[in-house]
């Protein structure tokens, strides 16, 4: 009868292990944090089987065991339905997001567009100067520049815009008075040969020539009604070459004006 009766206990104990397994392997796809209970379990299991080869300490070792696994399949449970919660909660935030993900893609898709359409406006508006090979306008990814030689816009060593470089500025003045969602930043570039003689008192340095091209540029478009909130100018000097300055095609092609749609701030 003792025998028989552990019998019985040693069956009910293991069904609580296979239990508590089962729990275990359950919360192990939730969560990789039951690595610990399952180290801890199987601690309990090695103990209950050293405890099982003494019968004289078997039955209340075993009933102690129980109640470990007991609480521990409790504990398990209850880590369970907690990590089932966190996971609709997760995967309702997941739905959320990915529906705001598609909306802004949806606004990005509408922006590319707003400066594809701007594109097409300046190269229809700008066809003859792109002809003759004075004017460039390229788009990347939303980001449009259009790219005017020094030449087309000044006199050797002047700033001031020559009458034919306003007429040229003129023909873009309606298209970028529709653009609203970007900034415009005009750049003022030089080549790499230096100032010298009785210009050096008006600028000293190619910084000077290239800042004062780009603010009078950035002017004459404020004067012609394009928000100057949305203007801005800055100046590169030689700093920013687009060709070899070692030839005459080459800074012909780096002293230029820069037009460029960004990203407002």
């Amino acid at each position: 009868m003792s025998a028989s009766g552990c019998l019985v206990a040693e069956s009910t104990y293991l069904k609580k292990v296979e239990e508590a397994d089962g729990l275990s392997k359950e919360l192990a796809e939730l969560q990789q944090t039951h690595k610990k209970l399952v180290l801890e379990n199987t601690a309990l299991k090695t103990r209950f089987n050293r405890l099982t080869e003494d019968a004289a300490v078997l039955t209340d070792d075993k009933k102690q065991l129980e109640g470990i696994l007991r609480a521990k399949s409790d504990t398990l449970s209850k880590n369970i339905s907690e990590l089932r919660q966190q996971v609709a909660e997760l995967k309702t935030e997941n739905s959320k997001l990915n529906d705001e993900v598609t909306e802004l893609q949806k606004a990005k898709e509408e922006k590319v567009k707003e400066v594809s359409g701007t594109y097409e406006l300046l190269l229809s508006n700008m066809k003859n100067e792109i002809a003759q090979g004075q004017v460039t306008i390229s788009e990347l990814k939303g980001k449009l520049t259009v790219n005017m030689e020094a030449a087309i816009l000044f006199d050797s060593g002047k700033a001031d815009v020559k009458q034919e470089g306003l007429e040229i500025l003129s023909k873009m003045v309606e298209t970028l008075k529709n653009v609203s969602d970007k900034a415009i930043r005009i750049e003022g570039h030089t080549d790499v040969v230096q100032i010298t003689g009785a210009l050096t008192r008006i600028f000293p340095t190619n910084w000077e020539l290239s800042a004062a091209r780009a603010i009078n540029v950035t002017k004459f478009l404020q004067q012609q009604g394009i928000d100057p909130r949305n203007l801005s100018a800055a100046a590169f000097a030689e700093h920013k070459p687009v060709a070899d300055n070692s030839t005459k095609e080459g800074r012909a092609k780096n002293r230029r004006i820069e037009i460029t749609l960004v990203a407002k701030d």
